[in-house]
């Protein structure tokens, strides 16, 4: 089964080609759970999900009395003692809001009072996240910030490919080889990068040399629908078939390879 983690600096399309790749695996009838785990959290806008669906889809982080009974402690507490391996196997199906073949899940952001602590809503996440890319049989969408804070040497195996994606942009550059050091770090193999808002050839230039030793398996064209799609709420995918012509010879590519 396919497990794809998306990054890249913040604003360069990593939501839209996760949304994209959502919809691509959906429609050959796979069950497809979306992980929004970026803070800033779009994927649902993106996937063109309705307000009332996504009204009650909860951040995970966030739900202190589940926090509560699973680790055994109260969220925002540091040290002390909680599970570090609570019970999560039910949380994609209870709290995973469906639309059109999709299930979404919100990580939510974890409060810290200091770099590296260890907190209740870090061990549920992070277990949670073991239990989707490891134990789960569903493709696994999961929508990152750049830095890989879900993510450790027990599920990074588990991940078939890591996405990064960027933009014509020294800073987006800049942004990509942090990821790959990172990646590299926790003992992920397999790293790929995607070039999106190209305008031309000279832009898909720019990522090939500024980008050496990557491997480099397609490139998005930049698209006034993706602008469309968010203002009328509706999903990239609906919207902007130049994006879907792109992403699915992105997603061959992803098969050969994995």
């Amino acid at each position: 089964m396919t497990k794809l983690a998306i990054t890249g600096k913040g604003g360069v399309g990593k939501t839209t080609l996760a949304a994209l790749l959502a919809y691509l695996y959906a429609e050959e009838g796979r069950t497809v759970i979306a992980i929004d785990a970026d803070p800033d959290a779009n994927l649902a806008s993106a996937l063109g999900f309705p307000a009332e669906i996504t009204a009650n889809i909860i951040p995970i982080a966030e739900m202190k009395e589940l926090v509560a009974e699973r680790t055994g402690a109260q969220p925002g507490t540091m040290g002390g003692f909680f599970k570090i391996n609570p019970r999560v196997d039910d949380i994609p199906d209870r709290f995973a809001g469906t639309h059109r073949g999709i299930k979404l899940l919100m990580l939510g952001t974890v409060q810290r009072g200091g770099g590296g602590c260890i907190c209740p809503e870090s061990a549920l996440l992070r277990t949670l996240m073991q239990e989707l890319l490891v134990r789960r049989q569903e493709v696994v969408i999961l929508d990152m910030e750049a830095g890989l804070e879900h993510l450790g040497r027990s599920t990074a195996a588990a991940v078939d490919a890591f996405i990064v994606v960027v933009e014509p942009g020294l800073r987006s550059i800049q942004t990509a080889n942090s990821i790959r050091q990172l990646a590299q770090d926790i003992g992920v193999k397999r790293i790929y990068i995607v070039g999106n808002k190209v305008r031309g050839e000279a832009d898909r230039d720019f990522v090939y040399q500024n980008l050496p030793g990557y491997d480099v398996i397609g490139f998005l064209p930049y698209d006034e629908n993706v602008i469309e799609a968010d203002l009328r709420g509706e999903a990239v995918f609906d919207l902007a078939p130049a994006l879907v012509a792109e992403a699915r010879r992105i997603k061959s590519r992803l098969c050969e390879a994995v």
